[in-house]
């Protein structure tokens, strides 16, 4: 693997670059998700996670405008909500996120959830809001290898990404090696456990052989397994140093102890049930 630097990107399977680091912004409203977006951009971010349901991509958009970057080089996803599956609904409301971005064309938009019946139809309007070239590329979201093998039965086009809850106490090995066979970027969000478990006495105690913090290890864990990686924060500082994983790599031994700490636990939704 080339060494990893903050403007990394992977290549999705349609040939699109896209940052391995981004930012969330779930529950960022307001100025404070237009701040936390211009402090990411100032702090070299290039990629922007925002959707429907979190209420802000007027101020992303608004952000990423304002910063003076070439909108090329910065990569904005957004994405369906549940309440908007459907053929025509899907079409609709990602017109209605691209006029509230107002950023031109969106680089990725998600199906946020695996909606139960209505999924697949949702998909085809993807497909082919991507053909018309409204979106760069086309994803999902909370999508199980159940859900994907379903997917890929009947799709057009392979989906670029699949964004999933993704940390060491979820380390979801199968998921992963079942996107890399089928050429499926995988998205780790919630990386940082909603802090939950930042204060595990294992992991503290790696983040000190490392001079590190432990959301610094949990980001760097998911960036060596080359996942994609969203972590959220408002705090400027916070910000700053969640970038500041450069300078330092995780031992094979190491990265062994923290796959280990999986226990399937969940601190978002559970999507394994959705039918």
């Amino acid at each position: 693997m080339q060494p990893l630097t903050i403007n990394s990107t992977v290549t999705l399977n349609n040939g699109v670059k896209m940052p391995l680091l981004g930012l969330g912004v779930y529950q960022a409203r307001g100025r404070e998700g237009e701040q936390a977006v211009t402090w990411a951009l100032e702090a070299g971010y290039r990629h922007i996670d925002t959707a429907k349901f979190y209420g802000n991509e007027a101020e992303v958009g608004r952000a990423v405008k304002q910063s003076g970057l070439p909108r090329e080089e910065i990569f904005v996803v957004t994405k369906l909500w549940n309440s908007d599956h459907g053929y025509n609904a899907a079409r609709a409301a990602f017109q209605e996120s691209q006029r509230r971005l107002n950023l031109g064309s969106v680089d990725l938009y998600l199906i946020h959830w695996p909606v139960s019946a209505q999924r697949g139809e949702s998909w085809r309007a993807l497909e082919e809001l991507a053909a018309e070239g409204r979106m760069r590329a086309i994803g999902v979201s909370n999508y199980t290898i159940e859900h994907l093998k379903e997917l890929l039965a009947t799709a057009r086009v392979i989906p670029a990404v699949n964004q999933v809850e993704f940390h060491p106490w979820l380390y979801q090995k199968e998921l992963l090696e079942f996107c890399r066979v089928h050429g499926i970027q995988l998205e780790a969000y919630s990386p940082l456990t909603k802090g939950e478990r930042l204060r595990d006495s294992r992991l503290e105690a790696i983040a000190r052989k490392y001079g590190k913090s432990p959301a610094q290890m949990l980001i760097r864990w998911c960036l060596q397994h080359e996942v994609v990686v969203i972590p959220k924060s408002t705090n400027p500082q916070r910000i700053r140093e969640n970038a500041d994983i450069y300078d330092f790599e995780i031992s094979g031994e190491d990265m062994c102890r923290l796959d280990a700490f999986d226990e399937r636990y969940h601190c978002t939704w559970d999507p394994t049930g959705e039918p």
